[in-house]
C-alpha cells in the first residue's frame, strides 16, 4: 500500500531535506564524541608551522622505562647521524654546511644496506654531497660556510635558469628534498601499526609526497618497482637498530626522524625566504 505525501509538502523539499538531516545527524555525532573525549576547553586558534614549513610529525615514542639502545649511543650510526645534523643548526638560525654534509654522509651510510630503493636514493644523494663538499673545501670556501653565505654569494647568478655558479644552491635544494623523503620514511616505519600498511607502501607514499613531483615518469616507475622489494617493517627495525627490542627500535627511529624534521624545517624556511624552493 502506497501512502501519498500530503499535498502541502512538495517532493523537491523532501529530496533537499534528506541530505540536510544526514548532515545534522553527523554534527550531533561529532559533538557527542567531543564531549566523550574530555571536558577541557580547547582554543579556537589553529596553530600550525611557519609558512612553507611542515607540521611537526615526528616525536618521542619512548615509554617510562625506555632505555636508550646502542644505535643511538656514541658508537651507533643512527646516533652519530643525529648529532651531526643537530650540530648543523647554529644559534644564528642558519645551517652550517660542513656539518650538514657530514650528517648526510652518515645518513647515506646508514640507509644504503637496507634495500635497493635506499641504495638508489643514497647513490644520488652521495654524488650531490660530494659536489657540495668540493665547494665547501674549495678555493672559495669562505663563501660556503653556511646555507646563508652560499646563497648570498651565488645570488646574482641564481635567477632561473641558474648558471654554473649557482650549482651549490641547486644541489642543496635537491638534497633538501631527499632529506624530506628520508625523514618521512623513517617516521612512518617507526609509527606504523600492526595490520596497517607495510613499510614499503608507507615509504612509497612518502616518495610520492617528497620526490615524485620532481622526477620524470620513467624515474617514478623505476622507484615504484623498487618499493616492491622493500624489506618488511620488522626486518627494517632489526637492521636499523640492531640488538634493540621492537619498541626501542621504533622509538630510536622516531627520534632520528624528529631530528631530520628539525633540519628540514630550518632549511625550508631559509630557502623559502630567498625564493629558492622552485629553483630546480
Amino acid at each position: 500500500m502506497v501512502v501519498a505525501l500530503p499535498r502541502q509538502i512538495p517532493r523537491r523539499w523532501l529530496h533537499s531535506a534528506i541530505p540536510l538531516a544526514v548532515f545534522a545527524l553527523l554534527l550531533v555525532y561529532l559533538w557527542a564524541r567531543n564531549l566523550r573525549g574530555g571536558s577541557g576547553t580547547q582554543s579556537c586558534i589553529v596553530e600550525g608551522p611557519p609558512p612553507f614549513q611542515v607540521q611537526q610529525q615526528s616525536g618521542p615514542l619512548e615509554g617510562p622505562e625506555w632505555e636508550e639502545p646502542q644505535c643511538l649511543g656514541p658508537q651507533g650510526m643512527l646516533g652519530s647521524m643525529m648529532r651531526l645534523f643537530r650540530a648543523s643548526l647554529n644559534p644564528e638560525g642558519d645551517v652550517e654546511l660542513s656539518r650538514y654534509l657530514a650528517g648526510w654522509r652518515e645518513l647515506v651510510t646508514f640507509l644504503t644496506p637496507h634495500g635497493s630503493i635506499f641504495a638508489f636514493a643514497t647513490r644520488e644523494a652521495s654524488a650531490k654531497v660530494t659536489a657540495l663538499e668540493a665547494l665547501v673545501h674549495g678555493p672559495e670556501a669562505a663563501h660556503y660556510t653556511s646555507l646563508g653565505t652560499m646563497v648570498a654569494w651565488e645570488r646574482p647568478e641564481i635567477s632561473p635558469p641558474p648558471s654554473a655558479k649557482a650549482s651549490g644552491s641547486v644541489t642543496m635544494l635537491l638534497l633538501h628534498r631527499a632529506l624530506r623523503w628520508s625523514q618521512l620514511c623513517l617516521h612512518r616505519v617507526a609509527i606504523g601499526m600492526i595490520g596497517g600498511p607495510d613499510a614499503g607502501i608507507q615509504c612509497s607514499d612518502a616518495y610520492g609526497t617528497a620526490l615524485a613531483p620532481h622526477h620524470s615518469w620513467l624515474v617514478r616507475q623505476a622507484a615504484h618497482l623498487a618499493f616492491l622489494a622493500f624489506p618488511g617493517r620488522g626486518r627494517l627495525l632489526e637492521l636499523m637498530c640492531p640488538g634493540a627490542r621492537e619498541t626501542e627500535a621504533r622509538a630510536a627511529l622516531a627520534r632520528a626522524a624528529g631530528t631530520l624534521e628539525d633540519v628540514y624545517n630550518r632549511t625550508q624556511g631559509l630557502l623559502a625566504e630567498r625564493g629558492l624552493l622552485e629553483l630546480a
